[in-house]
């Protein structure tokens, strides 16, 4: 027989019961028991009910950083989010670079970065902005150092000019060695021609003479912390203290950023809420690597979206990885439906689309949706241009009569398509109101030029 508990003492609290049992050996255990939040047939339809239920809205409060401004964008201090990109080219070839700078800049990336890690990588990075300027694209464009970042800065003073940022990993220059003059060099630099740096500390390349150290001392207390808990310490470390040499250096503290990436969704948030804490300096966020296909959304969604609930992130990337031949602007894609999703950014008018249940066997109602969002996004770069505020608009194609009719009230515009056994007709409904009803084999088209005709007359040249 199982062991018989008698409860000791019992107390209400917000949506629970607590219980507190002890056994027949004195033994206490507290167990939270759901309960009703309100009693449902004593509850008033009225005013009241609202109060009882205390369901409400709080909006997003922003982390209070510095600004700094990075080639013209700038950031923090309340500026919006920015995307960021890298490309996967060799930048050495010049014209490979320059093309995917381009289209990383087209889909939407605010800022672009570049390795710069050989000798040719550093003579070409000049020719890859020029090329860019030429064909109309102002998109900073920042270095990405490991190791000699140092020696090239100084021997390649037009890349240290061309670019518009320096990225500096603490964990792989000799900083907290016994000289840090590989990192202050880069830092002079960074000074001489008035360009910001972003700190950015990796947990794969930690600075180990500082983890080492923080081990030893954390052996020493009294109650240790586990070894994942004291590297993650050691990551904000890492990145207070080199940017605390960084100014004792001369670099004025409104030209840095920090970072500190890990791979765990867990790991990050640990650590950039430890970050944000203990700093004022505009925090860029994102995975070392997110990984292919699915996974690598899913995990960066899932650890930027926290962040960015709780108001910390001035930056973001998502560092997936491309599928053989695949689209390197997905990453910017993807950042920028993060933003959107929790409404602290518009890029482009959204598509709500119902997933498709047995009351739509046909595949129209997806195709459909498809269509008008590739069209969404072609149009954008020109709507941009001449429609104010075109980008929140909201888009509903739905596949059946359940939920068709509501979801498209709720949009700026939005077509219920019939089901599988309905009416063969598609009514849509302009700002929750019935406008027209479509029928036969032109409803796509039909209903983009419904489109276009909204957008002409709802938001301001």
């Amino acid at each position: 027989m199982g062991e018989l508990f008698e409860v000791a003492e019992a107390s209400e609290g917000f949506g629970e019961r607590i219980e507190t049992v002890k056994n027949g050996s004195g033994e206490r255990h507290s167990f939270h028991l759901p309960t009703k939040l309100v009693d449902m047939a004593t509850l008033p339809l009225a005013a009241s009910a609202i109060a009882q239920l205390k369901v409400r809205i709080h909006p997003i409060r922003r982390r209070k950083s510095i600004i700094v401004d990075i080639g013209g964008v700038k950031i923090g201090g309340g500026h919006p989010i920015m995307v960021q990109s890298m490309t996967n080219t060799d930048t050495a070839d010049v014209t490979g670079t320059a093309n995917q700078v381009m289209e990383l800049a087209k889909a939407g990336s605010e800022v672009v970065r570049v390795t710069v890690n050989t000798e040719d990588a550093a003579k070409a990075l000049p020719r890859v902005v020029d090329t860019i300027r030429m064909h109309g694209f102002t998109t900073p464009i920042v270095g990405d150092f490991h190791y000699n970042g140092h020696q090239l800065l100084k021997k390649y003073p037009e890349c240290a000019r061309a670019l518009a940022k320096y990225r500096i990993n603490p964990g792989n220059v000799n900083i907290g060695k016994k000289h840090d003059d590989n990192f202050r060099t880069m830092i002079e630099c960074a000074i001489e021609y008035g360009k910001p740096v972003r700190i950015g500390v990796n947990w794969g390349s930690l600075d180990s003479a500082l983890l080492t150290g923080m081990m030893d001392e954390n052996a020493k207390l009294p109650e240790p912390l586990d070894a994942k808990e004291v590297t993650m310490n050691a990551m904000v470390m890492s990145a207070l203290i080199s940017a605390e040499k960084a100014e004792s250096y001369g670099l004025p503290h409104d030209h840095i950023v920090l970072s500190a990436k890990v791979s765990g969704v867990q790991d990050l948030i640990v650590v950039n809420r430890g970050l944000a804490a203990n700093c004022d300096y505009p925090i860029h966020l994102g995975l070392t690597e997110a990984g292919l296909g699915s996974k690598g959304i899913v995990y960066s969604t899932a650890a930027l979206g926290v962040m960015l609930q709780e108001g910390i992130g001035d930056t973001i990337r998502c560092s997936l990885t491309p599928m053989p031949n695949g689209d390197r602007t997905d990453e910017v894609i993807v950042c920028q439906q993060i933003l959107q999703a929790l409404e602290l950014r518009a890029f482009t008018p959204q598509v709500t689309a119902c997933p498709g249940c047995g009351r739509t066997t046909s595949t129209f109602f997806q195709d459909m949706a498809d269509q008008i969002q590739r069209y969404l996004r072609e149009q954008m770069p020109v709507w941009r241009e001449s429609y104010t505020g075109v980008e929140e608009m909201k888009v509903a194609v739905m596949g059946c009569i359940v939920n068709g009719p509501g979801e498209s009230k709720h949009a700026n515009l939005g077509i219920s398509l019939p089901g599988t056994f309905e009416d063969p007709v598609a009514p849509v409904y302009v700002d929750g109101k019935l406008a027209k009803t479509l029928r036969g084999d032109h409803i796509v088209a039909e209903f983009i030029g419904m489109l276009d005709a909204y957008v002409e007359s709802h938001y301001t040249k």
